[in-house]
């Protein structure tokens, strides 16, 4: 199978390219514009193999999509900009890769008759849930603008296999954290800060609770759908790992070997969701199940960007 991977120099881009090239004979073309997120560096050991394209492109370009999509089987889109925060400064950077440049991909995809379109989204499209967890058929009720563009993107997709037969997968995950992550997001910002004696600033009372999932459990997952998900379905992918962020910021600390007392508590963000979780039965069914605990995730974690 010959696959495109947008967005593949960035995090979870770029482990789904490395998972794909070490355990399938496939062939992977990654397309990627290289703005803060991505990094060449994310691709070191793939980006001469033979069986590896790279792309520097913006999946707004319609020329650029529609000759790379005409060569493929499937599509695998993860771009899309994804920091809450940079969100609530701004939404148009958001609303343009994440919803413009999903419909141009979704008009190629229709066009060149693509076997797969698996659109990469959020467990934050569901909003929060203080008790029990979300289903794939409940309301998407997002509730920062992040995770406006990312339900705009699905209900897209979503429209595109109704009206138009393409062959779309939704997946939404919980949160990843791994090697080759933004220094901008949480557990590395704070493996970073915390290694350098630097205060790490905790949102409100850090009772915020996030499902954790390591990065290489969720390329499984998605390389499961990819392959075997039902077309027309959304596929929740979480780990049942619910840790509240004040615990994540002790954990850390204590697998960098720091104090406690570099914890800092600062004003809680606008619209903070108190909690997500994600009911997981329906990619039960295709076999898959998470590999690695919290613990030894954030052990691999510290170890990577220690090192």
């Amino acid at each position: 199978m010959r696959v495109l991977v947008t967005g593949g120099a960035g995090f979870i881009g770029s482990n789904f390219v490395h998972y794909l090239l070490d355990n399938h004979d496939d062939e992977v073309v990654t397309l990627d514009a290289l703005t803060y997120a991505g990094s060449l560096d994310n691709l070191e050991g793939v980006l001469e193999d033979p069986r590896h394209e790279f792309v520097e492109g913006d999946v707004r370009d319609e020329d650029l999509v529609r000759d790379l999509v005409a060569d493929v089987d499937a599509v695998v889109h993860f771009a899309a900009e994804s920091h809450v925060d940079r969100s609530i400064e701004g939404a148009k950077p958001f609303v343009q890769t994440n919803v413009e440049g999903t419909q141009v991909l979704l008009d190629a995809a229709k066009d060149a008759g693509v076997e797969r379109f698996l659109q990469i989204s959020t467990d934050e499209v569901y909003g929060q849930i203080l008790d029990g967890t979300f289903s794939e058929d409940d309301p998407l009720n997002p509730r920062n603008p992040y995770a406006a563009t990312k339900a705009s993107a699905d209900l897209l997709a979503k429209s595109f296999e109704t009206t138009h037969d393409l062959p779309v997968v939704i997946t939404r995950t919980c949160n990843n954290f791994g090697p080759r992550q933004h220094s901008e997001k949480l557990i590395p910002k704070f493996i970073q800060r915390a290694s350098e004696g630097k205060s790490l600033p905790v949102y409100g009372d850090g009772s915020n609770v996030r499902e954790w999932i390591y990065v290489e459990d969720n390329c499984r997952a998605l390389d499961v759908v990819l392959r075997e998900g039902a077309v027309g379905e959304v596929y929740n992918i979480g780990s049942h790992a619910e840790k509240t962020n004040l615990e994540v910021t002790e954990a850390i600390l204590e697998a960098v070997g720091a104090d406690d007392d570099l914890i800092e508590f600062v004003e809680d963000r606008a619209g903070h969701d108190q909690r997500y979780a994600l009911d997981t039965e329906k990619i039960g069914a295709l076999g898959w199940e998470p590999t690695y605990s919290f613990e030894e995730g954030l052990q691999k974690t510290v170890d990577y960007y220690l090192e």
